[in-house]
C-alpha cells in the first residue's frame, strides 16, 4: 500500500515544476535508497507539509515586530504580550499545554541588573593619569553578583585568551593565582586552520565570552575585561554596546560570579597597554603561542559598580502534540525559537524600539507555522512533538538554559531539538545550513532529506563567529539533547552566491541588534517557508525512527547524553 501511495505522489509531482509557490523547493518522495540514508515520510505528513505558507509566517513576523510590542523586551510589557500571543496560537492549533500547572507558560525566575549612571570605571595605568572611561562608548560593565553595589580595586593581569583547554594542550593561566584580580583577555580563541586544534576556523565554546567569564569566576577572579575588536568578535562595537545597555537579565546566582563583567574598546586597551609600557598588538601576538604566560600590567581597575536590582519572572511558552504510538509517546522531538529581543531603550534618541523582525520574529513565525501544520495534520508521528518559544535568549540563552534544566519531558527522552533563529526573508534558497547536525547520528537522514528537497548543505559560512554556541539549541546540547539550528545558506534562486554574502554582511553591520531590524512589506518569506518545510520533514522523520538519536562518538556532548539517559 505504501508503495502505491508513493507512486501516486510521484506521478502527481512529475506534473509540477521543481520550484513552486514562489520558488519553494518541493521534496520528491524517495524512489531509491541513498548510500547514506533514506527518508520515509508518510502521505499524511507530506500532505501537511504542502500546506506550509510563507504568508502565514509573514503575518506572525509583522505582528511580533510591530511597534505595539515595544521590542519584546525580557520582563517588559511587550515581551509578555508576545508570550500571550504565542500561547493563544498554540491553543488555537489544538496543541496541549506543556508548561506549569496545566498552562502554556513555564515561569523562568530572573534577576534584572541595570548598571546605573553612578557607576565609575577607571583604569589606573602603571604610569600616567587614570583613565576614567565613558560608558557605552568606551566600555560596558555589569555586576554579576546581583548586589546593589560592589567596589573593586584590583591589579590587572593579561591572560591572553583566558582559555584552559587540556584536550588541545592549551593553558593561558599556567597555574597563576588570579584570585582577587581583574583579568584582561581577548575575545575568540587562538587562530588556526587545523581542524584538530580548536576546530580550526570554527569557533568552539572556549572562544565565547560566556566561557571566559565562567572560567575566570571559577578561578576566583573578581573581574574580567574583554578587549573588543570587530575582526575577532565577528561583530562591531555597536553590537556590544546595544547588547549590554539597559537592563541585563540573569538566572539567580548559584555559583561563582564576577563583580565586574566588562568589555572595552580596542582603542582603550591599546592606550592602557602603552601607559603600562607595553604594545597591545605584540601582546595579542604573544597570546597565540602555547608558551604564553600571564602578564601583570602593573595597572589596576578601580570600579564602583552601582546597580538597580529587579526580581521578576518571564515565561517560556510550551506546547505539545502527543505521539500516536503509546510505546514511545513519552519521547519527543523538540522545536525551539526565542521570542525576546531588546525592548525599548529610553536613553536612545530617535527610533529606540529594537523591533527584532529577523531576530527573531522570523524564527517564531516558523515555529508557529510548524505548530499549526502539525496540529492540523490528518495523522500524528509516533513520538510526541514539543514546541518551545523561549525567553531571554538575548540575555545569554537564559530561557533555553532553564528549559534544559527543567524540561517537560526528561532530556534523555528528547530525541532531537531543531532550532530557528534569524532566518532572513530574502527569497528562495538553494542551500541549507545545519551546522552541528554532522555531530549527531541523525546526519545521514539530514543529508538524504536535503537531497530530496534539492537543497545543498552549506558549511557554516562564518565558522569563526561560533554560531553553534550562540543560539538556544546550545542550551539543549549542554544537557545532552542532539540539537542544531536550521537556516538558509547564502545561495538564493536568481542571484549569485556573492549576493547572499553581501546581504548577510549588510545585515550584521547595519541592522543586527539595532532598531532598524524592522518588518517591511517587500520582504520575501519564501525562504522561511522552505526552512519550515525542511524542518517539518526532519522532525517527522526523527519522531518516527526506531531508536533515539545520539551524538557521534567522542563529541563534546556525548557524555551529557549518556548521563541524561541513565
Amino acid at each position: 500500500m505504501k508503495n502505491i501511495v508513493w507512486a501516486c505522489l510521484i506521478a502527481c509531482l512529475s506534473l509540477l515544476p521543481l520550484w513552486s509557490e514562489g520558488g519553494l523547493p518541493v521534496p520528491v518522495p524517495p524512489r531509491v535508497r541513498h548510500e547514506t540514508a533514506s527518508v520515509h515520510l508518510p502521505s499524511v505528513a507530506f500532505a501537511a507539509l504542502e500546506t506550509i505558507s510563507p504568508e502565514h509566517i509573514r503575518w506572525h513576523v509583522r505582528f511580533l515586530s510591530h511597534d505595539l510590542l515595544e521590542g519584546r523586551g525580557t520582563g517588559q510589557r511587550g515581551g509578555d504580550i508576545a508570550a500571550e500571543y504565542i500561547a493563544t496560537q498554540f491553543a488555537e492549533y489544538g496543541l496541549k499545554p506543556a508548561g506549569d500547572h496545566g498552562t502554556y507558560m513555564q515561569k523562568v525566575p530572573l534577576v534584572g541588573v541595570t548598571t546605573l549612571p553612578e557607576t565609575r570605571f577607571s583604569l589606573i595605568p602603571k604610569k600616567g593619569e587614570a583613565m576614567d572611561l565613558k560608558p557605552l562608548d568606551e566600555y560596558v560593565a555589569y555586576d554579576q553578583t546581583q548586589r546593589a553595589q560592589s567596589d573593586v580595586d584590583a591589579p590587572i593581569v593579561f591572560v591572553g585568551y583566558g582559555i584552559e583547554a587540556p584536550e588541545y594542550g592549551w593553558d593561558d593561566y599556567k597555574a597563576a593565582d588570579v584570585r582577587g584580580k581583574v583579568l584582561l583577555m581577548l575575545v575568540n580563541e587562538p587562530p588556526s586552520n587545523d581542524p584538530n586544534f580548536f576546530k580550526g576556523k570554527a569557533l568552539t565554546y572556549y572562544g565565547r565570552w560566556t566561557y571566559k567569564y565562567e572560567e575566570a569566576a571559577r578561578k576566583g577572579a573578581v573581574g574580567v575585561i574583554l578587549v573588543h575588536q570587530s575582526e575577532m568578535a565577528s561583530y562591531p562595537w555597536e553590537v556590544v554596546r546595544n547588547s549590554n545597555s539597559g537592563e541585563k537579565a540573569a538566572l539567580k546566582v548559584d555559583g561563582p560570579v564576577l563583580q565586574v563583567a566588562s568589555w572595552i574598546h580596542y582603542d582603550v586597551a591599546a592606550r592602557l597597554a602603552r601607559a603600562s609600557g607595553m604594545n597591545l598588538d605584540k601582546m595579542m601576538q604573544d597570546a597565540q603561542s602555547r608558551n604564553f604566560h600571564p602578564v601583570d600590567l602593573g595597572a589596576r581597575l578601580k570600579a564602583h559598580m552601582v546597580s538597580k536590582i529587579r526580581n521578576f519572572e518571564s515565561n517560556n511558552v510550551l506546547a505539545i502534540l502527543p505521539g500516536s504510538d503509546r510505546k514511545v509517546a513519552d519521547e519527543a522531538v523538540l522545536y525551539t525559537a526565542h521570542y525576546d529581543h531588546f525592548g525599548i531603550r529610553p536613553d536612545m534618541p530617535g527610533n529606540n524600539i529594537f523591533h527584532g523582525a529577523s531576530d527573531n520574529a522570523t524564527g517564531c513565525g516558523i515555529l508557529l507555522e510548524l505548530a499549526r501544520v502539525y496540529g492540523s495534520a490528518a495523522g500524528r508521528p509516533r513520538r510526541s512533538i514539543l514546541f518551545a518559544a523561549v525567553t531571554a535568549e538575548e540575555q545569554g540563552l537564559l530561557g533555553s538554559e532553564y528549559l534544559g534544566k527543567y524540561p517537560p519531558i526528561p532530556a534523555g527522552k528528547i530525541t532531537l531539538d531543531l532550532n530557528y533563529d534569524n532566518v532572513m526573508p530574502l527569497g528562495a534558497p538553494e542551500e541549507v545550513e545545519v551546522s552541528g547536525a554532522e555531530r549527531t547520528t541523525f546526519y545521514p537522514d539530514v543529508e538524504a532529506m536535503a537531497k530530496e528537497f534539492r537543497l545543498a548543505i552549506r558549511p557554516d559560512a562564518r565558522p569563526e563567529a561560533g554560531h553553534f554556541y550562540r543560539s538556544d539549541h546550545f542550551s539543549l546540547a549542554r544537557v545532552g539533547v542532539p540539537s542544531f539550528s536550521i537556516n538558509e545558506g547564502t545561495k538564493y534562486k536568481g542571484h549569485p552566491e556573492s549576493w547572499g554574502l553581501v546581504q548577510e554582511q549588510e545585515y550584521i553591520e547595519k541592522h543586527y541588534h539595532q532598531p532598524s531590524d524592522e518588518y517591511h512589506p517587500e520582504m520575501d518569506f519564501t525562504g522561511d517557508s522552505a526552512m519550515a518545510r525542511f524542518g517539518f520533514a526532519l522532525g517527522w522523520e526523527a519522531a518516527s525512527l526506531p531508536k533515539l538519536i545520539g551524538w557521534q562518538h567522542g563529541d563534546e556532548f556525548e557524555a551529557a547524553r549518556i548521563k541524561s539517559q541513565q
